[in-house]
């Protein structure tokens, strides 16, 4: 890519990455709000339109009372009611559907001019596959909802929220390869910390959406012991055992916290360890960065489940945990192995 080019194409990559993020928030917030099954139907071009007329409600609510949804839970639902929770999914599958057009008309313009090489193009053309990839499971997630169970399957929506996760973090490192050309100092000992750490971050978002996902933030709300033990009766009741970390509430929630802890411990080790080798200044910064992020996250997870789940902090933490994401992928990319090029870091 010419570097006369390079500078418009980040910032349409950032762009991407900050309405990925406003995609990710306005879905936790149809979540929570019990929105995701008010829309039965995908209808990826007509569906851009919400109903228009009185008629035209009356269809769509008709719709939503066949799934079970309605008939177990919110069976006193009204039009009114209805519509209050149809716009939350109506904003996210439109919001969606802005991201699909604000990738796409740039990256045709982008292609006309001549901006890409034959590298950069390859991570766009991938980029996009990841981005019909999102869409498609976000129906297939909403689909689970609409036979037999009265809201989403857990484990879609994990697929769902690290799909997007995914795509944010692949957009944001491609970003920050084009904006900074710097060959980092490099530490097999710490660059192996930091590989494991963002294994266990990702591990940690699959975990939370299956926390979200069966309401396993409502039971044991109690902090640092669960109802007053380090480990909770019953969370091995199901059999075969490993069915426990999947489904069973107490143990996903038990996990959950588990790597709450351990993600705290490595990234204390890892700030430990830096200070004791010679690292460059972004190494240092991308570190300390990383600890605040993670010391936010921690207590807004304690808060939130403190509380029982309160609407607004379960928000702010799920929008928090795209700023901890953000940190461990910079984090990444400054300590990136280059060809040959990165100087070793004397470990002390």
């Amino acid at each position: 890519m010419n570097n006369s080019g390079t500078r418009p194409v980040i910032i349409w990559l950032l762009c991407g990455c900050f309405m990925i993020f406003c995609m990710v928030v306005i879905g936790g917030i149809t979540r929570l709000t019990g929105s995701g099954l008010s829309i039965t139907e995908w209808k990826p071009i007509m569906g851009t339109l919400p109903p228009l007329n009185e008629a035209d409600w009356q269809i769509a609510f008709q719709k939503y009372k066949e799934i079970p949804q309605f008939q177990k839970i919110n069976y006193d639902f009204n039009l009114s009611d209805f519509k209050s929770i149809f716009w939350w999914e109506y904003i996210h599958r439109l919001f969606g559907r802005l991201i699909g057009i604000v990738f796409i008309v740039p990256f045709i313009w982008f292609f006309a001019k001549g901006r890409f090489e034959k590298s950069t193009l390859r991570k766009v053309l991938f980029l996009f596959l990841l981005g019909g990839l999102q869409g498609f499971l976000g129906w297939f997630m909403v689909k689970s909802g609409l036979a037999e169970r009265t809201s989403v399957s857990h484990i879609r929506l994990a697929i769902h929220l690290i799909t997007a996760f995914i795509t944010f973090g692949f957009t944001l490192y491609f970003a920050l390869e084009l904006a900074d050309k710097s060959k980092p100092m490099y530490s097999s000992r710490l660059n192996k910390l930091v590989k494991t750490l963002f294994f266990f971050v990702i591990i940690q978002i699959i975990y939370g959406a299956f926390v979200a996902g069966m309401h396993a933030g409502k039971i044991y709300n109690t902090f640092p012991l669960m109802n007053g033990k380090l480990i909770p009766d019953g969370v091995v009741n199901r059999s075969p055992a490993w069915l426990n970390f999947f489904e069973n509430q107490g143990t996903v929630q038990f996990m959950h916290r588990t790597f709450a802890y351990l993600i705290v411990l490595l990234t204390i080790t890892l700030f430990v360890l830096a200070s004791k080798v010679q690292v460059d200044s972004k190494q240092s910064l991308a570190i300390r960065i990383l600890l605040v992020a993670v010391s936010v996250q921690f207590l807004l997870g304690v808060f939130t489940l403190l509380t029982g789940v309160n609407f607004l902090l379960a928000i702010i933490h799920q929008a928090a945990a795209f700023f901890l994401f953000s940190a461990m992928v910079y984090l990444v990319f400054i300590f990136r192995k280059t060809h040959r090029s990165g100087m070793e870091i004397r470990e002390a």
